[in-house]
């Protein structure tokens, strides 16, 4: 089958449209709601998948996206301009036991993006016109704030300077460097814009 017979004949299974939630709904057979399963799964917000949701919706919020993420776009934000984003976050603060507060590097390599129309990943490459590169830069736990914006910093990134670096790793003195430091929160969206341009 080719690629625009695939197309043509999508899967039984198509994505559906999510059902927007508020948390108040109920489970069926449980004395539970939708906040409760948000409260026992997403409460940490240091933990590395969480922690990630947070920055892909910090940045979100900053550019004026309105779509929730979804979880195998190829890419994180769309901005109201059509602009594709990846977020990627780090933190030197970890939810488990450290030595050290230790900042990891950055690594962007090309990504297979799925492709819902055929149920497929497509070919790898680089599917974001801007990358953005969050750092929390609480260095320990009782100054760490999951909830205060300044603890952020934001890294923005033109697609071909990440295509440039091909999967090196990215520092944070690196990126301060190449950035020219850091993006207030309140400036993102101008930066995201002047990035993809």
């Amino acid at each position: 089958m080719t690629t625009d017979d695939a197309a043509s004949h999508p899967p039984p299974f198509t994505r559906p449209q999510p059902r927007t939630l508020d948390g108040s709904e109920r489970f069926d057979g449980l004395d539970a709601t939708v906040l409760d399963f948000w409260r026992f799964a997403l409460s940490d917000l240091r933990m590395n998948n969480v922690r990630g949701y947070l920055g892909e919706f910090l940045v979100a919020r900053a550019l004026g996206a309105t779509g929730n993420r979804v979880e195998w776009d190829s890419y994180d934000v769309l901005t109201p301009e059509g602009v594709r984003v990846e977020v990627k976050v780090r933190a030197h603060v970890q939810a488990w036991a450290q030595r050290e507060a230790r900042l990891g590097a950055f690594k962007v390599g090309q990504a297979r993006p799925w492709d819902h129309s055929i149920g497929k990943y497509g070919e790898p490459g680089w599917n974001a016109d801007v990358y953005v590169l969050c750092v929390h830069t609480a260095l320990d736990h009782d100054s760490y704030d999951e909830l205060d914006v300044a603890q952020w910093e934001f890294y923005v990134l033109a697609r071909h300077v990440v295509v440039e670096r091909a999967g090196r790793e990215m520092s944070r003195a690196w990126l301060q460097e190449a950035t020219g430091g850091p993006t207030p929160y309140a400036e993102l969206a101008q930066a995201v814009n002047a990035a993809a341009r």
